[in-house]
């Protein structure tokens, strides 16, 4: 099968059908149910301060905001608040207004949740990004300085690109005072920041056609604005590229601060900031692994726990996992985001549904 066909066979998801949540497998004193339904390609989340859960999607061009009016824990509400965007994977939230990304465009929905039944008319804030649609979905998030981060993605698989691309950049929310924030990264689609040191981390997603397990994605911490990751030069930290790695030598670039297997492909990320899970818990941060499209044999698709200890990685384990039935997809997890009681939320782009993690107690009462 061709590189093209496999992509194509991947990335057609089923009909909106019934979720695999009678297949997902939580640790012991944790459930794991259905959030949300008929939520189609959802992707990136943001909570706005009203408690709509807004979702981005990536083929369906659309911006969902979802309503748990009664708080039962599962959504009475679907709506799509727009449509006919380019790929709008992400959002976020600020001063009452949607931030939505749509690949060479930032658009911004202001007072949006007074106004979901009638959105009102995107204002531009950003249409100079560049229009590539490789790596050309971006995950949105306002950092703790007030800038919107916003990361650009290389335009290929592996390529030498131009200076403003495999980059994680930051701006003022109105677009202005660019700058970049990291460099070298070939794709990150999710990033947070850790509670107590403020420090920036994100996901990466290593490169293609080197084998079935090789490179390794990526976790990566940035200690020191603008530097250099190693994409295209060098990958996982030790890796050196064989055609771009030429004269380039690993440890002149960061290492990952974890690796996370071959082809996962790992996108959205957060750091448990609750008390509603265990004390051991807290700090941690939870990955969705999206999966991989052309391994022989699939990885990932899985949300894994990453334990950190003085801005190091001591342990990643599996946190969710089930959305394989053998070499059958069943799901693809997506992003991750913790609601007001200490929940954690998760999307899939591959059932269409949001599923709600929450502790319940060694006896599962």
């Amino acid at each position: 099968m061709s590189r093209a066909a496999l992509l194509l066979a991947v990335l057609a998801a089923p009909t909106l059908a019934a979720t695999p949540v009678a297949q997902l497998r939580v640790p012991a004193g944790f459930a794991i149910d259905v959030f949300a339904q008929n939520v189609e390609n959802a992707r990136a989340m943001a909570f706005g301060d009203n408690g709509t859960l807004f979702v981005g999607s990536r083929e369906r061009g659309r911006v969902y905001a979802l309503r748990d009016h009664d708080r039962d824990g599962h959504v009475d509400a679907v709506k799509v608040i727009a449509k006919g965007l380019n790929m709008p994977v992400g959002v976020a939230f600020r001063d009452g207004a949607l931030y939505v990304s749509a690949v060479d465009r930032i658009l911004r929905f202001d007072d949006i949740e007074a106004h979901l039944e009638h959105p009102p008319q995107p204002v531009v804030v950003v249409a100079d990004l560049p229009k590539e649609t490789h790596h050309g979905w971006r995950y949105l998030a306002f950092g703790p300085d007030g800038k919107l981060y916003v990361p650009i993605g290389a335009p290929c698989n592996i390529c030498a690109p131009q200076k403003q691309f495999a980059t994680l950049t930051r701006m003022n929310a109105d677009g202005s005072g660019r700058e970049v924030v990291a460099r070298g990264i070939r794709n990150t689609v999710g990033f947070d920041w850790q509670p107590g040191t403020g420090a920036l981390w994100f996901t990466d997603n290593g490169r293609d056609w080197l084998g079935d397990d090789s490179p390794d994605c990526e976790l990566n911490r940035v200690s020191t604005p603008g530097e250099h990751f190693g994409f295209p030069y060098c990958h996982a930290g030790s890796i050196l590229d064989p055609e771009f790695g030429e004269g380039k030598q690993c440890a002149d670039y960061t290492a990952p601060a974890a690796k996370l297997g071959a082809h996962v492909a790992p996108l959205g990320m957060h750091f448990y900031r609750g008390r509603q899970f265990p004390t051991d818990y807290r700090g941690n941060a939870f990955i969705a692994l999206h999966g991989s499209w052309n391994r022989a044999q699939k990885n990932g698709y899985a949300v894994v726990r990453a334990q950190i200890a003085d801005g190091k990685v001591t342990q990643v384990t599996p946190f969710v996992t089930g959305f394989l039935r053998g070499e059958t997809t069943l799901g693809r997890p997506v992003d991750v985001i913790e609601t007001d009681d200490g929940a954690l939320l998760i999307s899939d782009d591959y059932a269409g549904a949001i599923y709600r993690v929450r502790y319940v107690g060694e006896q599962g009462k």
